[in-house]
């Protein structure tokens, strides 16, 4: 069982769910909300993110990113280590896709209900989802080794998932789904670049050409940072367009300010010699400053409608 959950990578969880919850958020602001898609929004996403973290798992070790001879910098995988025998995995994969699939299914019925107009559209995303969340690693051309794994994050993690479920409440899409989609889009590839970053000799070694490959390590720190930026203005802008005043402004942005803080930090020790493994202290930091923001927005949102809403 431990072995299992540390296949299933925990730590990713708040990054997955922050794509519906802030479509849940800017549904609820704008009088759109409903529990229960935000419930199936969340298993749907949880099953998908797991699904992904068990074919990277399978899919790494299989195409030798994983082989201990390279020094990977990361966590160990339970297929690469023999605590989960590939055809267990395989199964597991198989399993997960399906109850992603029927979870998906309900989620667009509590949302569309038998009205066909949107199913066909949505039916295309969830499936794409699926296949993206598995071909990433797995496979025998995986675009993750390729250096389409910042794109696909991107849109998956972004667009979809909060234009998506945000969508799936409104029926509609804004400017502000937009600007959210952006957001956490662009704090996910971050997340991904530090993972690429701490292992870019073993990822080389294995012929993954992700973007520090590609590029480097010190023009990936330089795209780094303008992901930062890229995130920062986006929070900023869905900030500017909210009923909060400046000082709830900055208490939501100050956890992104110190995580912009913390990777100035390590980007400097590692231009100075020290090992690229500091940025794997920061992966986690990410997702959390990521959920965290999402969260204060929600209780901030929530406290100015209840405000309001008092005779």
């Amino acid at each position: 069982m431990t072995s299992w959950i540390k296949a299933a990578r925990p730590r990713t969880l708040p990054l997955a769910l922050s794509t519906v919850g802030l479509g849940g958020v800017l549904a609820y602001l704008n009088g759109f909300f409903k529990l229960d898609l935000l419930l199936l929004s969340i298993l749907t996403t949880t099953l998908l993110q797991i699904l992904s973290n068990f074919a990277n798992d399978y899919g790494d070790s299989k195409h030798g990113a994983d082989n201990p001879a390279f020094k990977r910098q990361g966590p160990t995988r339970a297929v690469q280590m023999g605590e989960i025998n590939p055809k267990a995995m395989m199964v597991a994969i198989v399993l997960t896709s399906i109850l992603a699939f029927v979870s998906g299914l309900a989620l667009l019925y509590h949302a569309f209900g038998t009205d066909l107009t949107y199913w066909k559209w949505f039916l295309g995303i969830g499936v794409a989802c699926i296949i993206a969340a598995i071909t990433y690693t797995m496979g025998f051309r995986p675009y993750g080794y390729a250096g389409l794994g910042d794109l696909s994050v991107f849109v998956f993690f972004g667009l979809v998932g909060v234009m998506g479920s945000y969508f799936l409440h409104a029926r509609e899409l804004n400017e502000l789904a937009l600007q959210g989609a952006c957001f956490v889009g662009l704090m996910s590839v971050q997340v991904l670049n530090l993972n690429n970053m701490r292992d870019i000799e073993s990822d080389k070694l294995a012929g993954k050409y992700s973007i520090p490959v590609r590029i480097g390590i010190r023009l990936a720190m330089v795209y780094h940072v303008l992901l930062m930026i890229g995130a920062l203005v986006a929070a900023s802008l869905i900030l500017s367009q909210l009923p909060i005043d400046l000082w709830k402004m900055v208490v939501i942005l100050i956890p992104m300010m110190n995580l912009f803080a913390m990777v100035t930090a390590s980007i400097t020790r590692v231009r100075k010699g020290e090992s690229v493994q500091l940025f794997d202290k920061l992966l986690p930091r990410t997702a959390i400053t990521t959920a965290g923001t999402v969260t204060a927005l929600a209780i901030w949102s929530a406290v100015e409608h209840f405000s309001i809403s008092l005779p």
